[in-house]
């Protein structure tokens, strides 16, 4: 693998010829043109999975909701101070959808 000298971006082969994007180029012989090629094979395409935000992907514990009194609720932590103190548990009711937080 190069450099450009110019600019620090890779070179690429082309033609018998090393070139970079800011248009400095190589010339390359015939013993070491063979060294060099750029291959891009893609076997299969990557799927995309649409969650949706209706489905919940986090743990969840009993804990009673302030604004509907639903018993289950899903958590995560976050360190919202500064690292020498507890994180933060946050709460999210599963019935209504309303967020909360506790600290210790």
């Amino acid at each position: 693998m190069e450099f450009c000298p110019e600019c620090g971006a890779m070179l690429l082969p082309q033609d018998s010829m090393l070139k970079c994007k800011c248009g400095y180029e190589k010339d390359l012989s015939e013993e070491s043109a063979s060294q060099y090629s750029v291959n891009e094979k893609i076997e299969a395409k990557d799927a995309v999975i649409d969650k949706g935000a209706d489905i919940n992907t986090l743990p969840t514990t009993k804990a009673e909701c302030p604004e509907c009194g639903h018993d289950m609720a899903a958590w995560w932590l976050r360190q919202t101070r500064s690292a020498d103190e507890a994180e933060t548990r946050f709460f999210k009711c599963l019935n209504c959808g309303h967020t909360w937080r506790e600290y210790d």
